[in-house]
């Protein structure tokens, strides 16, 4: 089973009352995912609950940890991998007996809710919501925007720096009115042009081909910046096989086997079809001999996968995206 399968399983092993305070720590995309695993497991047999016990005492088999001071612990965990705002917005939840902030509202909302929330307000201070969001809601948030007003916002979202208290405090007086939440002061340092290529990626339409010529005309440094972040590992996904193949003339086994570790096993097929059956038979037997990889080793090997990708599209050698070599 797929790890979210067995996450499935364990919980409906549960009772309802730990099941429910499980479920509420968990975000609207994870809650999602979980419900689909579930309810699409069907009859589960008896090698699957054991499988799913397995996985939960496998990562529960470790010395008891002291709980002094855990709260600030995980504080500055969620800091150093989400970021302050993120990470202020998770401890909303983790720590309940606090009020939440209207941020934290914002992030159940229905996209399509938003837009008539924001869509009157500047460029800029939509660009700092966005980035609070997920990235898939906020991605459907700019899908929806009129088109010179996505050009602005992802422009900002790939700009913004420290926001200051007073910035944060009109958010705070925005959302606290639109929808009845307080959304505290703080110095806060997100965005970036990976921020705006993801939104940039998730986005539906043409958002791509309209904002990033746009952007071009008035900084070009910026729009490729923007543009090296919109290509993923996920996009060599979709690479023919004679593309695939000239790629992997490159790529040495090491960052392959690596690289292939961290997705699953559908995602690995374009790279086995490019190879002859027995060099794939080689490279699935090292990557199942393969110790556990933290998800950095993963990411280092694919971005340098990418970057040879990378320069293999310049070189006109393969092609990523559509035909006329665009990102899509």
């Amino acid at each position: 089973m797929e790890r979210i399968e067995r996450a499935a399983v364990f919980l409906m092993l549960l009772g309802d009352d730990e099941a429910v305070k499980l479920l509420g720590h968990l975000g609207p995309n994870e809650l999602e995912r979980l419900g689909v695993a579930m309810c699409a497991l069907g009859e589960i047999a008896q090698d699957e609950i054991a499988e799913a016990l397995a996985d939960f005492v496998t990562e529960a088999d470790r010395e008891i940890l002291p709980a002094q001071d855990r709260p600030a612990q995980v504080r500055a965990m969620l800091e150093q991998s989400l970021g302050p705002t993120k990470a202020e917005s998770m401890m909303q939840r983790i720590e309940p007996e606090q009020r939440p902030r209207s941020i934290e509202m914002a992030r159940w909302l229905a996209p399509k809710i938003l837009v008539k929330l924001i869509e009157d307000e500047h460029p800029q201070v939509i660009a700092a919501l966005l980035l609070m969001l997920e990235a898939e809601p906020a991605a459907e948030v700019l899908s929806a925007l009129e088109d010179n007003l996505q050009t602005s916002v992802v422009s900002r979202v790939a700009k913004i720096g420290p926001v200051s208290p007073d910035a944060v405090d009109m958010i705070d007086g925005l959302l606290s009115q639109r929808i009845g939440q307080s959304f505290g002061p703080g110095a806060l340092q997100i965005g970036g042009p990976r921020e705006a290529a993801n939104l940039i990626n998730l986005a539906a339409g043409q958002v791509a081909q309209t904002v990033l010529p746009a952007i071009a005309q008035q900084d070009a440094d910026l729009a490729a910046a923007i543009e090296e972040e919109m290509f993923t590992f996920e996009m060599l996904f979709e690479l023919d096989p004679q593309g695939m193949g000239r790629l992997l003339r490159d790529v040495d086994n090491e960052a392959l086997v690596d690289a292939l570790k961290g997705i699953t096993d559908e995602e690995r097929t374009p790279f086995f079809a490019a190879m002859s059956s027995r060099a794939a038979d080689g490279v699935k037997d090292e990557i199942e001999l393969r110790g556990r990889l933290s998800r950095a080793e993963v990411q280092a090997a694919q971005r340098k996968i990418v970057g040879l990708a990378r320069e293999l599209k310049e070189q006109g050698e393969i092609v990523i995206g559509g035909d006329d070599g665009e990102f899509v």
